[in-house]
């Protein structure tokens, strides 16, 4: 039986695992965080992803935790409203669409539960170093000892460490889109029912949303910048950055600034995309983020990270590794290509409906 390392429990890792265990192979999956990490925006499966839900078996539960958005609102600075809408929101797409849009964290935890019984899950715990050998890849951990596996893939995000180790440093495929963002949850001190708030106040702007039965929302603030020096794992220095950034904007967002202050997880970083001429070496592959972010502005990380965890380990489970790989890249290349292009073919605003119709549906599945 070939064993597989995973780096990284989101979405992709999770969905890999999950396909790679059926496929009958040993999954271990290394993350760096003390457990399944909360938070996050509401994200969408679009397309072709659903069919890959289906095909986990997880259709209808996830079905069932989708949002229920009655509509939305725009606002300015003042908190006028310019504009409203019941047929659409910004963030999903036409509400009678039968795409999904689900809180991230809730999808992480169904993948989980899953595949939390027959894979091997290591939490605390990351990847310090890689050596390919002939027969396989040695794995040394930041923990201590070392492991070989058959395959190693990299679902550990933007920031991804099998990437660093494997191909090199961020900045050879990072692409900074200009802008920043950051994502936390708080009470619903706005009272909304199902109902999304977005605002825009000169270069700074975001989103407000209920979710969990409008128990809590989700809050999106962003601001337009050059690349900003600071460290990813410093989260009072991000929040910071944020409260700065956005200390002269209007509407509620003082009010919003004060909930970030005690925040039980958020999250800050730069809007990029990560384009690589290959996202394989030898017996070590990206997933998702890490290969081929898309950024939040494109809508689609999470159906690029399931669509590529089920191809992935469906060419693995068919071939052995040079072949599975080559044909991951063949396949999954059209398809990132179409969804990256959704993030940046309308900077100041969602892409159009016929370029989301087309992207999300731009492969097939083997």
């Amino acid at each position: 039986m070939r064993n597989v390392l995973v780096s990284g429990a989101g979405i992709g890792g999770t969905a890999l695992a999950c396909f790679l265990r059926r496929a009958g192979f040993a999954v271990t999956v290394v993350e760096r965080a003390p457990g399944l990490r909360e938070g996050g925006q509401a994200v969408d499966i679009r397309g072709v992803a659903l069919d890959v839900v289906d095909r986990l078996g997880l259709g209808a539960e996830v079905r069932a935790l989708r949002t229920r958005m009655r509509g939305m609102s725009v606002v300015d600075g003042a908190g006028t409203e310019l504009f409203r809408s019941e047929e659409r929101v910004f963030s999903s797409g036409r509400l009678d669409s039968p795409d999904v849009e689900l809180v991230r964290d809730d999808l992480v935890s169904l993948l989980y539960k899953a595949t939390c019984d027959d894979v091997e899950y290591v939490f605390d715990d990351s990847i310090t170093a890689l050596e390919q050998l002939g027969h396989g890849v040695r794995v040394e951990f930041d923990r201590g000892g070392f492991r070989t596996f058959d395959v190693v893939v990299g679902a550990d995000g933007l920031h991804s460490a099998v990437r660093r180790l494997a191909f090199g440093p961020e900045e050879r495929f990072a692409r900074h889109l200009g802008q920043y963002l950051a994502i936390f949850p708080a009470p619903n001190v706005l009272g909304l029912d199902n109902w999304q708030l977005w605002f825009r106040d000169g270069e700074t702007g975001g989103a407000v949303y209920p979710v969990h039965d409008n128990a809590e929302l989700r809050v999106t603030l962003g601001f337009a910048s050059p690349p900003l020096a600071y460290d990813h794992r410093d989260v009072v220095a991000q929040k910071e950055i944020v409260a700065a950034r956005l200390a002269g904007a209007g509407w509620e967002v003082p009010r919003l600034l004060s909930e970030m202050d005690t925040a039980p997880n958020f999250y800050f970083d730069a809007m990029q995309q990560i384009t690589m001429d290959s996202w394989t070496t030898g017996r070590v592959a990206l997933l998702g983020d890490a290969g081929y972010c898309a950024s939040p502005l494109s809508g689609q990380g999470t159906s690029l990270a399931l669509v590529g965890a089920y191809v992935l380990a469906t060419e693995l489970g068919r071939h052995d590794v040079a072949q599975a790989f080559a044909a991951y890249e063949e396949r999954m290349r059209p398809f990132v290509l179409a969804n990256q292009a959704l993030a940046t073919e309308n900077p100041e605003g969602p892409a159009t409906e016929e370029s989301v119709e087309r992207a999300k549906n731009a492969i097939t599945l083997p």
